[in-house]
């Protein structure tokens, strides 16, 4: 039986998947979260959000992911960083998913990647579970009803939490599979509920398809002055940087929380929704997110609640501390109506340093900024991959590596190139750890961080005095409105300046080790800007 609205030339027959059960085509979200409740996937919260838990996988495994090498990818994949999948087994892999999703009932949701027309990637996502329909309508983007009568899926997303794939017989690393193929259009995704899977396997096409059209994919937050699109600011980070919160400024524009692409007529967000972190989330520090959390379809992921009154517990992470919520852009008041910015005025680079070495912000050149951007300094924050349970330093290339097909210096040439075009001043902004490192000192205080950015979004902070940093070569104020000045010289916070010292002369050699691995590649005045 097939339910909903479909293009009549591209239902699933027509890509070989027969047998099914019960199919439901494009659901919309009142009967998608009916039809989740039916079928004992979570509970109905507080105001209609729908609370889920995601079994063993409560975070990404990245480990798990494979690039089909095809030979139209051979020569164009990182393959050090994909790993790859015999296109022999990735075919058994799809054969047997189909055969096993037979007489299943199923969810197909027609959506789409990016708000500007005229890069939109139009995919089909198919799953076994309601609830994945609804996080996918959420967090891609939702075509106007009457474009589904000839609607024709580019990519296609099998999504199948039930199976589990044999690591012999299918070419993959444990029963738990991401495979993307790219000479197929097709994405298989095989034991694990976590259903950022499907978004971040979008992200990963994009990240291959769109530097061929000159474009630079992004993983980032971006927002714009109210009533001025041409003043955009875009936010590099990993998961747990301060991406989302950092953007949600209900004096500015959000124009999305993670994904945007950078085309030669501005900025431009990927998906339709937002991702957010819940844990610790209060209404006083982040109140539009807070309140997405008790509204109708939200899906609130991994997170604790009481049994009677469905009340959300933001503090326990007995889960996972990676206890998350997905929403439609919709619901934050301040949100873009067409997810479209300028050109970035300011660019800002988002790391979560664990050693407590780097100050709170830093004022970078352009030459700096592609060395920033290609070490991707950050620490792993609990929870967000699976066996993470503590902030773990790393150096995630271009602040996504887990996320990026193509070599690294595709990325960071296309940043310098549309930086040198336009013109945008850079910025890094630590949201890590100060007074010492992590079990010793605290978190930076999230107060002190929005002041410094608000000063550099309006310009005032380029009026600042600056020092230039002894370890990193960077320009760092002595003193900005509003933050302790002891704060903006990360050695005066530790109770012991030789310690910080010896501190920071390890974080720059890590720097020179991860960084060796580019010189090849790279050009001189950014082999000179490695380390001040």
């Amino acid at each position: 039986m097939e339910i909903g609205r479909v293009n009549p030339a591209h239902r699933l027959e027509d890509q070989g998947i027969t047998g099914l059960g019960k199919v439901h085509y494009n659901l919309l979200e009142p009967a998608l979260v009916e039809a989740a409740l039916t079928r004992g996937e979570g509970h109905l919260g507080q105001g209609g959000a729908f609370l889920v838990t995601t079994g063993e996988h409560t975070g990404r495994s990245p480990k798990d992911k494979h690039v089909v090498r095809t030979a139209d990818v051979e020569d164009t994949i990182w393959w050090d960083n994909n790993r790859p999948m015999e296109p022999e087994a990735f075919d058994r892999l799809h054969a047997d998913m189909l055969a096993h999703l037979k007489g299943r009932e199923v969810f197909v949701e027609d959506l789409y990647a990016g708000a500007d027309p005229a890069h939109r990637l139009d995919v089909r996502v198919i799953t076994e579970m309601a609830w994945h329909g609804l996080f996918s309508r959420h967090l891609l983007r939702r075509p106007a009803l009457e474009e589904l009568d000839s609607f024709v899926p580019e990519f296609t997303i099998v999504n199948c939490p039930s199976f589990k794939a044999d690591p012999e017989h299918h070419g993959c690393r444990t029963r738990t599979v991401v495979a993307m193929n790219f000479a197929k259009k097709l994405i298989l995704i095989a034991d694990t509920e976590y259903a950022g899977e499907i978004k971040k396997s979008v992200f990963t096409l994009l990240n291959y398809i769109l530097p061929a059209r000159g474009i630079m994919p992004m993983h980032c937050s971006a927002n714009h002055a109210t009533g001025n699109p041409v003043d955009t600011a875009v936010f590099f980070g990993l998961s747990g940087t301060g991406k989302t919160t950092l953007s949600a400024d209900p004096s500015r524009t959000l124009i999305g929380d993670d994904e945007h692409g950078w085309s030669d007529k501005g900025t431009f967000n990927f998906e339709g929704g937002c991702y957010a972190k819940t844990i610790s989330l209060s209404a006083e520090a982040e109140p539009e997110i807070f309140a997405t959390t008790t509204k109708f379809a939200t899906v609130i992921e991994n997170m604790v609640f009481d049994p009677h009154t469905l009340a959300l517990d933001y503090e326990d992470d007995s889960l996972t501390a990676n206890m998350r919520c997905a929403y439609p852009l919709h619901y934050i008041s301040n949100a873009s109506d067409t997810a479209l910015g300028g050109h970035p005025k300011n660019i800002i680079m988002l790391t979560c340093d664990a050693f407590g070495v780097l100050p709170p912000i830093a004022r970078l050149t352009p030459a700096q900024a592609m060395y920033h951007f290609l070490s991707g300094f950050t620490s792993k924050v609990a929870g967000t991959e699976k066996g993470v349970t503590e902030p773990e330093p790393t150096f995630s290339t271009c602040f996504g590596a887990p996320f990026m097909p193509r070599r690294p210096e595709v990325y960071g040439q296309l940043l310098r190139e549309k930086i040198a075009t336009h013109g945008a001043t850079c910025w890094l902004v630590n949201t890590g750890w100060t007074g010492g490192a992590y079990g010793t000192g605290s978190r930076m205080p999230i107060k002190a961080t929005r002041a410094l950015l608000a000063a550099a979004l309006d310009g005032t902070l380029n009026d600042a005095e600056f020092r230039k940093d002894p370890n990193f070569g960077f320009e760092v104020p002595l003193s900005v409105p509003g933050v302790d000045d002891a704060l903006l010289d990360p050695r005066r916070t530790w109770a012991d300046g030789a310690a910080y010292d010896a501190q920071a002369r390890k974080l720059v050699g890590m720097f020179s080790e991860n960084f060796a691995k580019y010189l090849p590649f790279i050009d001189q005045d950014v082999k000179e800007a490695a380390i001040g």
